[in-house]
């Protein structure tokens, strides 16, 4: 089965080029929900010393006004993103006013629709489109859904290693077109063995009884405010998350066969009417309530565990720079956040998930036919509800196989390409993240989700307030870190210049809001 990938690896091995992998780029995405003393969803506004959300390249918001992101800039090095990421959630602490994060993925207390404010960004065209798109969101799938966080993994392989790896494959397409087609594989393969993810990092087996409201469910009473699957791992990425809800009805799914079908299924779902989107209406009463009513309003309503990414130039649509420029890099969006550390991820995740990705690039990777489409999307509500269950059987190649008996396979496979990585390194971090995801396999005790579960049964707690103890316990880190006048000062400059950058743009505004929309969406 993974001949191929053995062949590519000793190719790249034998090459005895130790420095070819050292300069990925890694950068990392996290959302956290700031919630009262309470632990109630913040009703306040993105506070405006932090900067503006539209404009502050590392400090934004996503849904929300009370769902912040974190951003790193794209770094070489795993230890300077977690640097970055601690040194921008230290600043942004230092600067609440009795408010914190949650620490986990699934939201707190959620009392009603109403009580999630959507995200603001002024009054330019950009900041009114990034608030009604969001309108929509909620229109369409409900507030509460939206409010659910997670982590992103962005990554690139080097520039460097991408020459070397087209001549290792005789490849004759030129070098954009090869390193497309190449992430385009990887993708698919991500799909394929994408389960792992989940089962390995998984923190959400439980939620408060609040998120779901009076929709029936068959998840478990853990008590009388928490439901929980006894063997679930990331309910956020099951049946109770963000689905795109509308693809069976009308047959359009996101085609992952080549760069230029991706994008044309993509546009055709942004440029296809959708009679119930339709009945929302768009302007109501002169209030914007979505951009459009087509299957999709824009590119990322599209959710999927991974996304091919191109560098936006200005107002483009992700659709045309992905056309005109290829991929530029990946991002991996089924992490739950690690309700266990501070950061709300490690290193041992980060160097095991780019030892995971050049695994999937290296693995020879089909298109995927409609079987094959259905037995991922079912391998992944299974791992999600059921994964540490022993006796659990996922769907390979039309026949069943044990979870366990699939991911040691995998472990056993990735063991080359983590050593081949540890070749630039003395300390074998990427050995050493696998064996530790590996004891995870063996012993499903050891997974974030049952470690949660542990300790909710230990201390008599219900989800609540687990994930406040932890939420407090994060605050402490925080409140308790040495901030150093660098830091402070670099990201009050941050702050102020992303105050002015919205200024200028609501000044510069040439055109009204409806023909900026035409505009947009114009492009081609």
């Amino acid at each position: 089965m993974y001949d191929k990938a053995h062949h590519r690896l000793k190719r790249l091995t034998d090459l005895r080029q130790l420095q070819l992998m050292r300069n990925s780029s890694i950068g990392v995405e996290k959302e956290s929900l700031r919630v009262n003393e309470n632990g109630s969803i913040a009703q306040t506004a993105h506070p405006q010393i932090l900067g503006a959300a539209l404009t502050h390249p590392y400090i934004t918001t996503d849904y929300s006004e009370a769902l912040t992101e974190f951003i790193t800039p794209p770094f070489h090095h795993i230890g300077q993103v977690l640097n970055f990421l601690r040194d921008t959630q230290q600043y942004v602490y230092q600067h609440l006013d009795g408010e914190y994060f949650w620490a986990t993925s699934m939201p707190c207390v959620v009392a009603g629709e109403t009580s999630i404010p959507i995200a603001n960004y002024g009054t330019s065209n950009p900041g009114m489109m990034k608030h009604v798109y969001r309108q929509g969101l909620g229109h369409r799938y409900g507030r509460v859904m939206q409010v659910i966080a997670g982590v992103h993994f962005n990554y690139s392989f080097p520039p460097e290693f991408w020459p070397v790896y087209s001549e290792l494959e005789g490849n004759r397409l030129p070098l954009q077109d090869f390193i497309s087609e190449s992430y385009m594989g990887l993708i698919r393969n991500l799909q394929r063995f994408g389960w792992l993810v989940p089962y390995l990092f998984g923190s959400s087996p439980a939620i408060c009884k609040s998120f779901l409201g009076d929709t029936p469910t068959t998840l478990k009473d853990f008590n009388e405010n928490t439901y929980y699957g006894p063997f679930a791992t990331s309910l956020r990425m099951g049946d109770i998350g963000y689905q795109n809800n509308k693809e069976n009805e009308y047959g359009i799914k996101a085609n992952y066969d080549t760069l230029d079908a991706y994008v044309g299924s993509l546009t055709c779902a942004i440029e296809t009417p959708c009679p119930e989107y339709e009945e929302i209406g768009v302007k109501v009463n002169g209030q914007y309530r979505q951009l459009n009513a087509n299957i999709l309003q824009i590119e990322n309503e599209y959710y999927s565990s991974i996304r091919p990414k191109q560098i936006l130039k200005g107002n483009e649509k992700p659709t045309l720079a992905l056309k005109r420029r290829g991929v530029s890099y990946v991002e991996l969006r089924s992490l739950d956040i690690n309700a266990f550390d501070p950061l709300g991820i490690n290193e041992r995740q980060l160097y095991f998930l780019e030892c995971f990705l050049l695994f999937c690039l290296l693995h020879d990777s089909p298109v995927i036919n409609e079987q094959e489409r259905q037995a991922i999307d079912e391998n992944e509500l299974r791992t999600a509800h059921h994964g540490r269950d022993p006796e659990l059987k996922l769907i390979r190649n039309n026949s069943s196989i044990l979870l366990r008996d699939w991911a040691d396979e995998l472990m056993q496979e990735m063991q080359a390409v983590c050593e081949l990585l540890d070749r630039s390194s003395k300390d074998k971090l990427y050995c050493g993240a696998l064996e530790a995801q590996r004891k995870k396999v063996k012993d499903p005790e050891l997974t974030p989700s049952a470690r949660i579960l542990n300790e909710m049964r230990d201390r008599g707690e219900g989800f609540y307030h687990f994930a406040r103890r932890m939420s407090e316990i994060h605050r402490h880190f925080f409140s308790n870190l040495p901030m150093s006048e660098t830091s402070e000062r670099y990201f009050s400059e941050l702050a102020a210049k992303s105050l002015e950058d919205q200024q200028a743009w609501e000044a510069t505004d040439e055109v009204s809001f409806e023909e900026y929309l035409q505009r947009y969406f114009a492009q081609s």
